[in-house]
């Protein structure tokens, strides 16, 4: 029987602007199950990434609690919460976010060096060359394509074996072909090391990937 590694509680977000109260989340309640794959989806402004951004521990939820490995990230501080996405989480983002002063190497050694891991560069050598980028290691973000780059962040994200992997619109910035690399390469490496895999998207093919969809709009699961 699997177990759930992520656990939300009537997850409300409010944001105070001014006088008034900006209500982005309402009510989010749902499980995901150790090595699932899912996809929360709905349109632009829908509070999608705002949700995955709780999840992962990025932020703090106003109302409700949120279990991740059975850690309760509601009752954490700042340095808490970090110290829970470096042992359990992996991202992977639109816009890459890699390091430009880092070669593609030194990039994937960051979390990996957080962690104190031994063998780190044989590791990072060799997630490298699962995306197809033994030979440009050495190269740094600004000489690599925008595919590159995307498959350089994907090798950091499981580069200290998360138990879980947020993905916010992984292909965003990426065209048809290449998007569809990194789908698949995103999907294999899950497969392989065995992480449960959530992925924010409004791309419904990239979405119908996954073994379950979790449609939100206007703050709400629908």
């Amino acid at each position: 029987m699997s177990s759930n590694i992520l656990q939300l509680n009537q997850v409300s977000k409010n944001y105070r602007i001014g006088a008034a109260n900006l209500s982005v989340l309402r009510d989010i309640s749902f499980d995901i199950e150790e090595g699932a794959t899912v996809a929360i989806v709905g349109p632009s402004g829908s509070g999608k990434t705002t949700l995955l951004g709780l999840c992962a521990g990025l932020d703090h939820c106003s109302e409700g609690t949120i279990v991740l490995n059975g850690i309760s990230l509601h009752e954490l501080n700042e340095d808490q919460l970090a110290q829970v996405r470096n042992a359990h989480v992996g991202f992977v983002f639109q816009n890459f976010q890699l390091l430009p002063t880092l070669t593609a190497l030194e990039n994937v050694l960051v979390p990996m060096e957080l962690r104190g891991m031994k063998n780190m560069k044989n590791k990072a050598m060799d997630l490298l060359d699962k995306v197809g980028l033994s030979a440009r290691m050495n190269h740094y973000p600004s000489q690599l394509s925008g595919g590159e780059q995307q498959r350089v962040s994907l090798a950091r994200a499981f580069a200290n074996s998360p138990k879980i992997l947020f993905a916010d619109e992984p292909t965003g910035n990426l065209d048809a072909e290449t998007g569809l690399l990194v789908e698949n390469l995103l999907f294999q490496l899950n497969e392989e090391l065995g992480t449960t895999l959530v992925i924010v998207t409004h791309d419904m093919e990239l979405a119908a990937k996954t073994q379950r969809i979790i449609p939100i709009r206007g703050g709400a699961i629908i």
